[in-house]
């Protein structure tokens, strides 16, 4: 009788424009992590939005966010998700919802994806109750008027943003 070969590696997939990471995304990767062996966290090259970090700027302030998780790596990528996806042997892609707005938009991304491969599931989780109003756009507006975004950003991301909006 042969031998099996050791199961298969579960990873997934976090995409997402990550301007900036915030501790909601940092919740969010740290439930995958519980779930998932690999968890690659993959920064948008595109997003249709304009970023307020360049692409590798916002890949670092994700990397040092992230080092104490020996098991996540962060990526980039642009084009079909589900290609993306497909090319790192992926089996899932992790999406965070905050309320019923997201849901709507998320589950259309969802089925879409699953029209265009059938092999990769969606996986939706909620972060901790703190973090349910917190976005990257909502960091950025309290930022450039000045707020102390301590307490919804890791501190390098508070410094650099501090350093995008001089204040």
């Amino acid at each position: 009788m042969k031998k099996s070969s050791a199961p298969a590696q579960r990873t997934a997939i976090y995409p997402g424009s990550f301007d900036p990471v915030t501790n909601g995304h940092l919740d969010i990767i740290g439930r995958a992590v519980r779930l998932f062996d690999r968890v690659i966290v993959a920064v948008a090259t595109e997003s249709g939005k304009t970023p307020l970090f360049t692409l590798e700027e916002r890949k670092a302030l994700v990397a040092e966010s992230v080092k104490r998780w020996r098991t996540v790596e962060v990526d980039s990528f642009n084009g079909l998700l589900v290609d993306y996806v497909s090319s790192k042997g992926a089996g899932a892609v992790v999406r965070g919802l905050r309320a019923v707005s997201d849901f709507e938009y998320e589950f259309q991304m969802a089925l879409m994806n699953r029209n265009l491969d059938k092999t990769i599931e969606t996986i939706f989780l909620m972060p901790k109750d703190t973090y349910v109003f917190l976005s990257s756009r909502l960091v950025k507006e309290i930022a450039r008027l000045g707020g102390d975004v301590s307490p919804f950003v890791p501190p390098t991301v508070a410094r650099e943003l501090r350093g995008k909006t001089g204040k």
